[in-house]
């Protein structure tokens, strides 16, 4: 009892200090580590199981839409970066810059990718000449480097991270919106199908567009503990503005010059982020069965004056079963370390099933395995810490089952948890009352920059201003008539609004 006790007074401890993210959870749960420069962080190996997961999936699916990996080098020209302004500013504060090589001072400064587009749209220009070199789709697995103003946070906001960024090129402005649909329905299904994290699809305010794109689709989540949105992945309609600045060009059809048209989207490491927020508890890590390296954690529990050596070689039998049935199963075999202390490491974790084999459950033969018998054991789950003890011979089917199991059940309550979380407004002051109770805002809003500043600038507090979210895709009713909640104009659509990550 001593170390669970423990292990929940510093999480709380950690949570009660309104810290937005748990960070005290990721280094528990060896996620992450710090590193000697502010804002870069270790990714450890369970970590980095968990984004090779996501990306085997992601990967898989871009090359059935017949996207290309590559890899571009990370430094881009200052010139270059300068030539798209609206993209330029976006970035502005946040590039990294090298200016020497030992001692000697560069003739070029060179910037460390905040993104891609300046670098690989020269190239572009290069290789696309006609009609046939196209469509053009390349995708690469790489880091990127913003160094963010303000107090970095692991996963969420760190000066570096791993993601995907693909860039397409095609001929005509159907094929570009095709695609970014397409895409965007991919990270979807990272969160939800992968991750168990509720997402809205729709589309970012002009304020919030990628700079230098003519609009952004994204996927929005929401962590109801901190009453925060969170954008999860984002796909962007370039049009032909990075085209015009980087000329890229093609002889179409009928032998005339055209601008291509262009996309770039992408998803990083931030989407661990956003799963510990949306599923971890005063326990640590609650880890979606799909993501988790390991699966199934096996604890024998000895007692003295019996035959350990039995449950040992029985625990041994359960994990090679289940390894050889594909379930990543593993034992926890140290004499060192007590049943519960264990059992409190492995929650912190966020191990989705945990077996205890008892003495007991050698005791009345019914159940072999590998030549070892046993009755029945003890199966905990972390979701919802239901223990059950299954006596069933297909044991392997049975943990199938509850893995299945987990997986739904942790998305439906994510999903129940961020749906209790909306609320509808229609004036101001029930928009700034949801806000001070860390709603999810939805609002009929009338489409205007100014609007939005003006919003931001009344909500602006040591948590942040509130902004636009999304507008999404599965757009409500709006009833003729129906004003704008800030400006009372006349409203020309719903849109998600709260504070955000």
């Amino acid at each position: 009892m001593f170390y669970r006790q423990q292990d929940e007074y510093l999480l709380k401890t950690h949570q009660s200090e309104g810290s937005k993210f748990p960070t005290l959870v990721v280094f528990s749960a060896k996620l992450i580590e710090h590193y000697d420069i502010s804002g870069l962080y270790i990714l450890r190996p369970s970590a980095v199981e968990i984004w090779e997961t996501l990306q085997a999936f992601f990967d898989s699916e871009i090359k059935k839409m017949n996207v290309e990996n590559c890899y571009f080098p990370m430094f881009v020209l200052d010139s270059h970066l300068k030539k798209e302004e609206a993209h330029n500013s976006g970035f502005k504060q946040e590039v990294a810059w090298v200016t020497k090589s030992g001692q000697s001072d560069l003739e070029a400064h060179l910037a460390l990718r905040p993104s891609s587009e300046t670098i690989m749209y020269p190239y572009y220009s290069k290789w696309i000449r006609g009609h046939r070199d196209l469509p053009l789709k390349l995708n690469q697995w790489c880091n990127a480097v913003r160094w963010v103003v303000g107090d970095p946070t692991p996963f969420i906001r760190s000066r570096e991270f791993l993601w995907q960024e693909g860039h397409g090129a095609f001929a005509t402005e159907d094929e570009a919106h095709a695609e970014a649909l397409e895409i965007l329905e991919l990270y979807r299904r990272i969160y939800e199908e992968y991750l168990a994290v509720p997402v809205i699809k729709g589309t970012k305010s002009e304020m919030e567009t990628f700079g230098g794109a003519i609009y952004t689709n994204t996927v929005e989540a929401f962590i109801p503990n901190t009453g925060c949105g969170i954008q999860g992945a984002t796909t962007h309609c370039l049009g032909q503005k990075f085209a015009e600045k980087f000329e890229v060009k093609f002889e179409d059809k009928k032998g005339e010059k055209a601008m291509v048209w262009q996309n770039s989207w992408g998803y990083s490491t931030r989407t661990i982020g956003a799963m510990v927020m949306v599923h971890g508890d005063d326990k640590g890590l609650v880890l979606p069965p799909k993501v988790a390296s390991t699966q199934v954690i096996v604890i024998p529990v000895p007692y003295k004056d019996v035959d350990t050596q039995g449950i040992y070689d029985t625990c041994k039998a359960t994990v090679n079963m289940l390894c050889e049935a594909k379930i990543r199963a593993e034992l926890d075999s140290r004499d060192s370390y007590s049943p519960e202390k264990k059992y409190s490491e492995w929650e912190m974790k966020g191990v989705p099933l945990r077996i205890e084999i008892r003495p007991m459950d050698l005791e009345n033969k019914q159940v072999q395995i590998n030549h070892f018998n046993f009755a029945q054991v003890c199966v905990v789950r972390r979701d919802n810490g239901a223990k059950i003890h299954i006596a069933n011979a297909d044991l392997v089917e049975e943990i199938r089952k509850f893995l299945n199991n987990i997986q739904q059940n942790m998305f439906d309550v994510a999903k129940q948890k961020r749906d209790e979380c909306i609320q509808v407004i229609h004036t101001w002051e029930e928009f700034k009352e949801a806000l001070n109770q860390r709603k999810m805002i939805l609002a009929p809003w009338c489409d205007e920059k100014d609007v939005e500043l003006d919003v931001k600038r009344k909500t602006e507090n040591e948590m942040g201003p509130a902004k636009t979210l999304c507008s999404p895709f599965d757009q409500p009713e709006l009833p003729e008539g129906t004003k704008c909640f800030k400006s009372g104009k006349p409203a020309k659509k719903w849109t998600y609004w709260g504070r955000s990550y």
